[in-house]
């Protein structure tokens, strides 16, 4: 199981943020390719395509004074974790956890859900917002109310 401090999100400082700019910029040059990098005191290193991807991201976040949170797939969330990750209330989450809407599992008598859940359950109700959106948007450009 996942440890909450696992989850405290990292805060870059101005001196960071002003680094992780920098080295966004000349990291991003090499997305798409593995990427082989000398450290001093440890050799060559190489990093997969993917790793490079990520690492420009959380450069990217940091250089703009975003805090930053890594969270396994595999992760397995307490139910104040989940609803502190997704933004809503715990109570909503789990009464969406009761109908059905959200997979987890019981240890005990505490419910857990997998990250990877989450993010789906996420996935799938943003998705159900932005197409309720574009009905709204619809309907009102259908009786020309200036949208």
């Amino acid at each position: 199981m996942m440890n909450a401090i696992a989850l405290e999100p990292v805060t870059p400082t101005e001196e960071e943020a002003a680094l992780a700019l920098e080295s966004s910029r000349q990291l991003s040059r090499c997305i798409g390719s593995d990427l082989t990098m000398r450290i001093d005191g440890i050799g060559e290193v190489v990093l997969p395509a993917s790793a490079v991807r990520l690492l420009v991201r959380l450069l990217t976040e940091m250089s703009d004074g975003n805090a930053i949170t890594l969270v396994p797939s595999s992760a397995v969330l307490t139910t104040q974790q989940a609803a502190e990750l997704i933004g809503v209330s715990r109570p909503f989450l789990i009464k969406q956890m009761e109908e059905g809407l959200l997979t987890f599992h019981t240890i005990g008598t505490h419910r857990r859900i997998l990250f990877k859940d989450l993010m789906e359950y996420k996935h799938r109700i943003d998705t159900l917002r932005h197409e309720a959106l574009d009905e709204l948007v619809a309907l009102g450009q259908e009786m020309d109310m200036g949208y």
